[in-house]
């Protein structure tokens, strides 16, 4: 696979300026071309033959919407990035952005005298995405080279005393869909609470709890400060807090607080599954789904340590395979599904009221039979 190739489209020249130089400055990227409006990228389009565009949403004429949907139309191989302004009217446009097709974003600063001083930041975001989202798919394994999945333990717990009493969802690029698909999926009995760690700045959270509230008859909000949480509710951790789980007396409530990130994140997955851990045991599940990193990976190796159960989604299809094949290459989820039947999966295992403690091999046969498979 040759240099990544890049259009840039922003009716900014200063702005078209500075990402071309980020591009430059990355051996493994190519600078396209630029193009001052939506109109003039599609002309391009045919021409400079980009993988990745980068699309500022607001623009005169032509907004990036509209650009976004025709380029998806006529060339949905290519896969955009838009750059969007940290504001609530700039957070809706971008979850808009994504629900047509946009593989992620990235917030602008909020000047343009702001970009130079938030270099290195966009740099390690913006092009860490670009690298992540270009990749191609990895080739297919044989069932007979994969690797098997690493068991908990040999022992069996009684449903009695394993019940499914929670349920904590990490998540981060392709996120927003992947998260919607999965509540629509969701029974409106679901007789426990789940904790969604999706990593977005503050504003975004808010406006994806609102909008994943309308697809369910679950209830949806962003997390409060000492709220206790109940069977069938799902808490989304607010943009730049970490979100955990705490008890007191018979009540389970939810801390946030601004401790230091994990894994370069807050909110971060690990943390919140630790405090899952703490406070549930065995009786946690924990669900990976897209996303760049490993941020989920080490702590849910030690819910799968204490007997707990975790899932992934597969690659095929996760925008980015980062955080879901950490766990499934790493032998800590049991079984890999596609976002279209995590949702049934998760109530499957509430349902039962157990999850089971047992081989590999007997582990991955299950997982087949439910449309799941063993993760490569």
């Amino acid at each position: 696979m040759g240099n990544i190739r890049i259009l840039i489209v922003d009716d900014s020249a200063v702005v078209r300026r500075f990402l071309a130089r980020l591009v430059a400055e990355d051996p493994e990227l190519e600078l396209a071309g630029t193009a001052a409006s939506g109109r003039l990228a599609l002309a391009k389009l045919p021409i400079v033959e980009p993988q990745i565009v980068l699309l500022d949403i607001r623009m005169p004429g032509m907004d990036g919407l509209e650009t976004l949907t025709e380029i998806k139309k006529e060339y949905p191989a290519i896969k955009v990035i838009m750059f969007s302004s940290l504001t609530e009217r700039g957070a809706a446009e971008t979850l808009d952005a994504l629900a047509k097709g946009a593989a992620d974003y990235v917030t602008k600063p909020k000047d343009v005298a702001g970009f130079e001083d938030a270099k290195s930041e966009l740099r390690e975001t913006l092009i860490t995405k670009i690298k992540a989202i270009a990749k191609l798919p990895r080739k297919r394994v044989s069932d007979s080279s994969r690797i098997m999945l690493k068991p908990a333990s040999s022992v069996r717990l009684t449903p009695a005393t394993n019940l499914v009493r929670i349920v904590a969802i990490g998540t981060s690029t392709g996120g927003p869909n992947a998260l919607a698909t999965l509540v629509k999926s969701l029974p409106d009995t679901l007789s426990v609470p789940i904790l969604i760690v999706q990593h977005m700045p503050p504003i975004f959270t808010k406006l994806l709890a609102d909008r994943l509230n309308g697809l369910t008859e679950l209830s949806v909000k962003e997390a409060m400060h000492g709220v206790v949480i109940k069977p069938g509710e799902i808490w989304i951790a607010p943009g730049d807090r970490h979100m955990v789980v705490r008890r007191q007396d018979q009540s389970t409530y939810l801390e946030l607080t601004r401790d230091p990130p994990e894994n370069s994140c807050r909110p971060s997955v690990d943390v919140l599954v630790r405090s899952v851990i703490e406070v549930y045991g065995h009786q946690s599940l924990a669900v990976i789904l897209t996303g760049m990193g490993k941020d989920g990976f080490k702590e849910c190796q030690e819910l799968r340590r204490v007997g707990g159960h975790v899932i992934a989604q597969d690659e095929e299809s996760s925008v980015v395979w980062g955080m879901p094949g950490y766990v499934a290459r790493g032998g800590v989820a049991q079984n890999c599904f596609s976002i279209d039947t995590i949702g049934y999966e998760i109530t499957r295992l509430v349902s039962l009221g157990r999850v089971t403690r047992v081989s590999p091999e007997s582990t991955n046969r299950s997982g087949s039979e439910r449309g799941g498979k063993a993760c490569p």
